[in-house]
Formats: structure tokens, sequence, C-alpha cells
């Protein structure tokens, strides 16, 4: 799928002009997205850890009421492209000002919870000196199986099942949303930083409107 068709299916035509272009280091980004008309409601509400060792509910929490970025990334990345990702990431803070953990919130979740537990996450949101507004997320180890499904859900998988089972396959596009009112976008996890904060600029009307377009029955 191309990355025209890509945006077109996750709703960033809607909401914008498209990215631009990842430097040539950036993983593949091969995904199917998700439907993008009440796409949170449609996200499992799981429980899920952050890096302070705090038990959330992603809808319920994390999402409800708010606009944000979402990214995969796992902490072993061995072939090193989590690492220069999540320092790219790192740089959207200080663009956010303070509107980042008040208004406009950034997650990143972990594709190994097996192994990505609340304390290596801290030691990994430490060394890129995350600020207030941004966690780090794990699922429970012992059910694995519920961040294949949140990865599904989110439109991070590949049709080819060799490559679907490629975690790096999964890292390469943040999601950007404002639940509210249901929008939402995407950007390479590389692109620059004024690009990503630029995409939620896109989502991020009409400001300090408090309603909804999609309310559940």
């Amino acid at each position: 799928m191309d990355r025209r068709a890509f945006l077109s299916l996750s709703g960033a035509e809607e909401a914008g002009p498209d990215s631009a272009a990842a430097p040539k280091t950036a993983p593949p980004t091969r995904r199917v997205a998700p439907d993008p008309i009440s796409a949170a409601l449609a996200l499992p509400n799981l429980t899920l850890w952050t890096h302070e060792k705090k038990k959330v509910r992603l809808y319920d929490d994390l999402l409800k009421d708010k606009i944000f970025l979402i990214n995969m990334f796992f902490v072993a990345c061995t072939d090193g492209l989590c690492p220069p990702i999540t320092a790219n990431l790192a740089r959207v803070q200080p663009l956010l000002g303070e509107r980042l953990g008040r208004d406009i919130f950034m997650y990143s979740i972990s594709l190994d919870p097996v192994n990505d537990r609340p304390e290596s996450l801290h030691a990994y949101a430490q060394h890129f000196k995350v600020r207030p507004g941004w966690l780090f997320l794990t699922g429970d180890e012992d059910q694995p199986d519920e961040i294949e499904q949140l990865r599904r859900a989110l439109g991070y998988w590949d049709p080819d099942p060799i490559e679907d089972a490629k975690k790096t396959s999964h890292i390469g596009l943040v999601r950007v949303g404002n639940e509210p009112v249901d929008r939402w976008t995407s950007a390479p996890t590389l692109a620059e930083p004024r690009e990503i904060a630029r995409m939620l600029s896109y989502v991020d009307w009409p400001k300090g409107w408090k309603g909804r377009r999609h309310r559940p029955a």
C-alpha cells in the first residue's frame, strides 16, 4: 500500500496535507489503517502499565477527551531503529511547550510486554529525558496477545505474515489523534520534529471545542 492510499484510509487527507517523507534510514511503513470513524472507540480498552508503575486504561485514562501521539517501540531493539526514533520524538517535546501534559499527550507503547516491564521503561524514559505528558507503556506480561490486538487495531500490521512477525515493521509511523472530534492522521517517526508537530495542528481543531462528533449510545 502506498503512502497516499494509507493516509486516505487513516483520515489524513481530511485532516491536512501529506507529511514529509521519512529519511532513508526510516523503517518500512507497511500498514493497514483502522477505520477513521470512531477509531479510538474501536481500540481495545486494555489495561497498561506506565513507566511510573501506574495502572491505566487505554481509552478511559489515555485517549478519552485528549489529543495525542502514539508510537510503538521496544527496548531491546537489535537493529538500532528504536533509539533514534525515540530521540527524534524527544525533539518534539519542546515544540509542544506547556501544552505537553496539559491537553496534548505522547504515548510510546512497547511491542514486547514480556521483557519491557515498568522498570526498564523507566530507565529508557530517563535516558531520553522525557517530560511529564509523555508516557512509556507496557501491557500485561501474562497476556502478550492484548498488545498484539492493540497493534493491529492501531493499523500497525502487514498482510505478509513473515513481515508482520518482524517487530521493526511496526515502528515507522506515529499515530496522531484528537479523540473528542475523531480526527486522525499519521507521520513518519523519523520525520523532522517540526513536521510531526505540524501534523498535530491538523487534528487540533476546532480549538477549544468541547463537544463530540461521535458519542457512543
